[in-house]
């Protein structure tokens, strides 16, 4: 009975146990999913991975090309060079000056001592003003001997006049007449050097010494802008100027120019200048172009006049004198245009549609935003004119 038993339930759950070919079925079909699902992932990891990018620039030999996928040609802008007229400008060095035909140093003929002083720094004077007044010992010798000139002069005519009565009555020897002759001609001569001496120390011709004193006029008018003595000092150094008048209602702007620039220079040349003291600028014109270089600067000295009745340009002011060349025909590309690499400066020529060559070029003059090319460029070329640095990799 036992055995019966358990042999029943033995076959009762052989219904649930699969069999060796369901086992092998049910493996297959695990593999399968398994190997789809690996499939599909790998094809979304493929579609998700980016493409590999266009390059943006190729390079064949010397030169550059530029793909027409690439995302240089939205940026790179590229246009034709074309020569046009240039008066190239330069700047120059430049001080206010007065005007050497209205500066007048003041000085004294005589050493003396200065006993009153007119005029001060600063004061405005006539032609004629008398500046200051110097005792000079010297001007009362001077004046004795004009006078006794005058006198020996004097008795000279008069002993001529009768000699030649007594000569038209012929009452005298022909040796006398010629002996007051001669006596006359050199008083006379020594009369006009006393007065002459007399005349360079400031005293009029035929004017009275009083006392020696000296009266120093201005030979100007202007204004007294150096003073270098004080009333009472004793002056004995004739070369050294006591007071300077300057008429200062015209001044001149100095302009230092070098060598190089002489070619560049003329008379007539427009003059932009520009003084350190004020905003505004000057416009003016050349009116004098030195004839001999300073041996020191070796520069040569332009002149552009100037008026100045409100006293605003002060001699000594720096300034800066911006002038223009002569006109000439020059290339002239965007300072954009230039790649520096190194010492070298380059641009890039355009040979074909997108195809471009580095072009080694010599610069000029600056003109705003663009500059002068000397060589490496002849007008009609295409270039890069904007990011061309991009293609200087």
């Amino acid at each position: 009975m036992k055995n019966t038993k358990h042999t029943s339930v033995d076959r009762r759950w052989s219904r649930f146990i699969p069999g060796p070919f369901l086992l092998a079925g049910l493996v297959a079909v695990g593999l399968i999913a398994w190997g789809a699902h690996g499939m599909h992932a790998m094809q979304t990891a493929n579609a998700a991975a980016p493409a590999t990018p266009a390059p943006e620039l190729v390079r064949e030999a010397d030169a550059i090309v530029v793909p027409a996928a690439s995302p240089l040609r939205r940026t790179l802008v590229v246009a034709p060079v074309q020569s046009q007229s240039l008066a190239a400008p330069f700047v120059l060095p430049a001080t206010v000056e007065a005007d050497p035909a209205r500066l007048v140093k003041i000085t004294t003929p005589m050493a003396g001592r200065v006993v009153r002083l007119e005029k001060q720094l600063g004061d405005a004077v006539t032609a004629g003003d008398i500046l200051f007044v110097i005792d000079a010992p010297d001007l009362a010798q001077a004046g004795a001997d004009a006078a006794r000139a005058q006198a020996a002069l004097t008795l000279a005519a008069s002993s001529l006049q009768r000699q030649q009565a007594l000569d038209h009555e012929q009452l005298t020897a022909r040796g006398d007449l010629e002996q007051a002759q001669s006596d006359y001609a050199q008083a006379a001569s020594e009369a006009a050097r006393a007065a002459a001496r007399l005349r360079q120390s400031g005293v009029p011709h035929g004017g009275d010494v009083k006392g020696g004193t000296l009266a120093v006029r201005a030979p100007i008018a202007g204004r007294v802008v150096e003073l270098s003595a004080a009333r009472g000092m004793y002056w004995n150094d004739a070369t050294a100027p006591l007071m300077t008048v300057a008429d200062l209602s015209h001044v001149f702007v100095a302009i230092n120019a070098q060598e190089k620039d002489l070619a560049q220079v003329y008379v007539g040349q427009a003059a932009h200048i520009r003084l350190d003291a004020y905003p505004e600028p000057l416009q003016g014109a050349v009116r004098y172009v030195g004839e001999m270089l300073d041996p020191d600067t070796r520069t040569v000295k332009l002149r552009v006049p100037f008026e100045n009745r409100d006293g605003r340009l002060k001699p000594g002011m720096f300034a800066t004198a911006t002038l223009s060349a002569r006109t000439r025909p020059a290339i002239l590309v965007p300072l954009t245009a230039v790649v520096q690499g190194g010492f070298a400066s380059r641009v890039f020529v355009e040979t074909a549609p997108w195809r471009f060559t580095a072009r080694e070029v010599t610069l000029g003059t600056q003109v705003g935003d663009n500059v002068e090319v000397l060589s490496g460029l002849a007008a009609g070329a295409r270039i890069v004119v904007k990011d061309g640095v991009l293609l200087d990799d």
